[in-house]
């Protein structure tokens, strides 16, 4: 009976950890597809609600380091002032790994197709559950 309760045991706290860590990566999923969704709206607003309203978010990219999430809004402004800049995103997930405990990391391509030349391009964001909300809290995108 003893066998019985640790295997069962060992079971259910391997299924719930599977479970956990898959719920997690779906999560993060809806977060990217909400960002692509609002992007493709050239809703940028709605668009950075996936990131961490921060002064500590940090965003890597061709122009360098930007700081804050309001700085960052004010990039992506800068650089995709309308519609015809923004255009449709889409985006091919690589890989969602787990860092530890709440933080995972993305690799992924992205693909801008619009009326002023479509983009391709690589990033990798790191999440982490904030407040019990997936939020990117650092971005690195070329």
């Amino acid at each position: 009976m003893k066998k019985f309760l640790l295997i069962f045991c060992l079971f259910t706290a391997f299924y719930g950890f599977s479970q956990t860590e898959e719920d997690d990566k779906k999560a993060i999923q809806k977060v990217l597809k909400k960002q692509r969704l609002a992007w493709s709206k050239n809703n940028l607003e709605e668009f950075m609600e996936g990131y961490w309203k921060s002064d500590s978010l940090t965003f890597y990219g061709a122009n360098g380091v930007v700081n804050g999430w309001q700085a960052t809004l004010d990039r992506y402004k800068q650089g995709y002032p309308t519609e015809d800049h923004t255009g449709t995103l889409s985006f091919k997930i690589n890989a969602v790994n787990k860092i530890e405990t709440n933080a995972y990391y993305v690799l992924g391509e992205y693909h801008l197709k619009r009326e002023v030349g479509n983009a391709d391009g690589f990033f990798m964001l790191v999440f982490k559950k904030i407040n019990g909300e997936w939020k990117i809290i650092a971005d690195t995108s070329s």
